[in-house]
């Protein structure tokens, strides 16, 4: 009767599980605003441990601190136009709660480019010291997180 049990449950999760898939599959640019959220994610992990070391929430290791700029760094130069279509954005038919990523973006005119730009320049800066110590680490930290703000605050909608 127990395994009888076991298998009915395992059934109706795997039954669910395809349906939620199959509804999920129906995303437009699934794929796309996927890659996205996960170059965002690299962004959050490599500025989470610098953010903490330049804090004093842990100790200052310049192996780690390089390491964490330099992926960063790959992250933020890496040719992503794809993932990053015109129509791919919050206000999309079945995008909503999927992205927050403004249709500004898209528009004519739009600076996404230029702001783009600044955080690369400030990642690249960061990279270049990150290893020599924690002063220059904090240095350059306000210019990545200006140049992440540049985007956030006119391309991205808040998800809360």
């Amino acid at each position: 009767m127990k395994n009888l049990l076991l298998l009915t449950l395992a059934t109706v999760a795997l039954g669910v599980t395809t349906v939620v898939a199959f509804a999920q599959d129906d995303v437009p640019f699934k794929k796309q605003i996927e890659a996205r959220q996960a170059v965002m994610t690299i962004y959050k992990f490599n500025l989470g441990t610098l953010g903490a070391m330049a804090k004093g929430e842990m100790p200052y290791d310049a192996t780690q601190a390089s390491a964490a700029a330099d992926n960063l760094l790959a992250a933020v130069t890496m040719s992503n136009g794809a993932m990053w279509p015109a129509g791919s954005d919050m206000s999309a038919d079945g995008l909503e709660g999927v992205t927050w990523a403004k249709a500004e973006i898209w528009e004519s005119g739009s600076k996404v480019g230029e702001k783009s730009g600044d955080l690369k320049a400030a990642v690249k800066a960061m990279s270049a010291v990150a290893g020599d110590g924690l002063d220059a680490l904090r240095g350059k930290m306000g210019d990545v997180g200006k140049g992440c703000k540049g985007c956030h605050e006119s391309f991205r909608a808040s998800d809360d």
